[in-house]
């Protein structure tokens, strides 16, 4: 009790008939009460309102690509689409290099105030197995906000080629184990290790080689230099449907909205193969959970917009908007599967 709330105690106490003792221990459970309501209230207006106007300023994702490719495209939509209802700007910033390592590494460093996303990919996931040392750590490092899509490559060959199913394809591998290659877009990438996973599952031993983008190689396959490409919808679609490559099946665990008709290489021969990308948007951990809500939820709304439903077709994506712990969990498996196949083929970041 104060030296003032004594004083006053003592001086009501000679002009009351109430006793001054129990003045005083009413002053000091009236103080107890107001120091508490005040401590409550400060603490709700430090914390409330601060979640509650997020955002305040333009919100930035960044996308650890060069412009202009599938990641780009998928990150740019979804920047368009949230913006409405965030009621900010939201932009996207490019910051290639090193496998996604870089930019991965700034939105790891960046304040956890939700103002620096990350694009997320497949890459996401096999970085740790295919690097000795991270300078992040792909899971402590982020907070999970949303799975976005997951995506698939197609497998394509020449149309004068002999092999017309996946079926053929394995004949002739094994038919000529030395001679049949497969072209990719840089090691531990989704396309490359599609390509390693099926040499395991299908008892085949396709020799990888490797080029800078699927133009390249697409030029290569149709050159006779290589006899197969496990590539993207986006960079193989209007090809297949030209009668200039010939799609044999999809790599997905399901069939593809975009291709219906073509099968997985799972019913085409080659049981429990799956080898798939894919989008999840990531905040830099210790991000507030209020703001890691709010961003879900805007791209939930987004994912089933029109923009995204265009996507499906033109990109060959697979919508699948999640919780962030749905996010968590599906990384966690994708890292456990290739991170054996990975180990066992012994690839090695570039």
């Amino acid at each position: 009790m104060t030296a003032s709330m004594e004083a006053a105690g003592a001086l009501i106490g000679r002009t009351s008939k109430i006793p001054a003792i129990a003045l005083r221990a009413a002053l000091g459970a009236a103080g107890l009460v107001a120091c508490l309501i005040g401590y409550l209230a400060s603490a709700a207006m430090s914390a409330g309102p601060a979640h509650a106007e997020y955002p305040e300023k333009l919100v930035k994702i960044v996308v650890p690509f060069a412009a202009g490719g599938g990641t780009d495209t998928v990150s740019r939509t979804l920047a368009q689409a949230i913006s409405p209802a965030l009621k900010k700007s939201v932009i996207i910033e490019n910051r290639p290099g090193a496998g996604t390592i870089l930019g991965t590494q700034a939105v790891a460093t960046s304040d956890p105030d939700g103002y620096t996303l990350l694009m997320a990919t497949f890459a996401h996931a096999v970085n740790p197995s295919l690097n000795a040392k991270l300078p992040f750590d792909s899971h402590k490092d982020f907070a999970a906000v949303s799975l976005i899509a997951r995506s698939f490559n197609v497998v394509v060959v020449n149309p004068s080629s002999s092999i017309k199913s996946i079926a053929d394809l394995i004949a002739e591998a094994k038919k000529n184990p030395d001679k049949m290659n497969y072209g990719t877009f840089g090691v531990g990438t989704s396309a490359h290790l599609a390509g390693e996973l099926f040499n395991t599952m299908a008892n085949v031993k396709l020799t990888t080689v490797s080029y800078k983008g699927a133009a390249p190689a697409i030029s290569d396959l149709l050159g006779g230099q290589i006899q197969v490409i496990f590539t993207t919808v986006a960079s193989a679609a209007s090809l297949v449907e030209s009668g200039q490559l010939r799609a044999l099946a999809v790599t997905s665990s399901e069939r593809s909205p975009a291709y219906p008709d073509l099968p997985t290489v799972a019913e085409a021969g080659v049981p429990g193969y799956a080898a798939e990308s894919w989008y999840g948007l990531y905040a830099p951990a210790k991000t507030p959970a209020p703001i890691i809500d709010r961003l879900n939820k805007a791209v939930k709304q987004a994912v089933s917009s029109g923009a995204f439903k265009r996507l499906e077709t033109n990109e060959g994506l697979i919508m699948e908007a999640s919780s962030p712990a749905e996010l968590d969990r599906y990384v966690q498996r994708e890292e456990g599967r290739w991170s054996k196949l990975i180990k066992d083929a012994n690839i090695k970041a570039e």
